[in-house]
């Protein structure tokens, strides 16, 4: 499937477009956990999103230390990146990181309307900025195929 992979230029500027991922952490419980989430990328800073550090999802991605996630296009031709990698945890900056991924994912308006009714009166104290720096890409472009395409 090589000749379907991205190149390093095309997975960058898929991850930097608007789209929800999955993360996926290993649960010693059970089964691989799965959560979708609202994320952002930059090729220095690697994938970032905010949760609960007390959440299942915080407290797995604590206690793993890493964590693989997968960013698709919801139409064919289907096109997707997946990456693994390591897990920092750090402050949230509400600033910096939330409010711009609010308004990416709904808007100008409908983001700042969503931060003052969802973020009213919840202490960010409890909240982790998480990022996963990629370490293994695996990536499909099935556009590049001529049947897709």
């Amino acid at each position: 499937m090589a000749a379907a992979s991205m190149t390093r230029e095309e997975r960058e500027k898929f991850l930097a477009e608007t789209r929800v991922g999955l993360v996926s952490i290993t649960d010693p419980v059970g089964g691989p956990f799965i959560v979708p989430v609202w994320y952002s990328y930059a090729p220095d800073r690697g994938i970032r999103f905010s949760t609960r550090a007390a959440s299942r999802k915080g407290r797995l991605l604590a206690s793993a230390g890493r964590a693989g996630f997968c960013a698709q296009s919801e139409e064919a031709p289907y096109r997707y990146v997946s990456i693994e990698g390591p897990v920092t945890i750090g402050p949230l900056d509400f600033d910096g990181h939330v409010r711009p991924t609010a308004i990416r994912y709904l808007g100008e308006d409908r983001g700042k309307a969503f931060l003052s009714s969802f973020y009213r009166g919840v202490d960010l104290g409890g909240h982790v900025l998480v990022t996963i720096q990629p370490e293994r890409w695996r990536t499909v472009d099935y556009t590049k195929i001529p049947f897709f395409g």
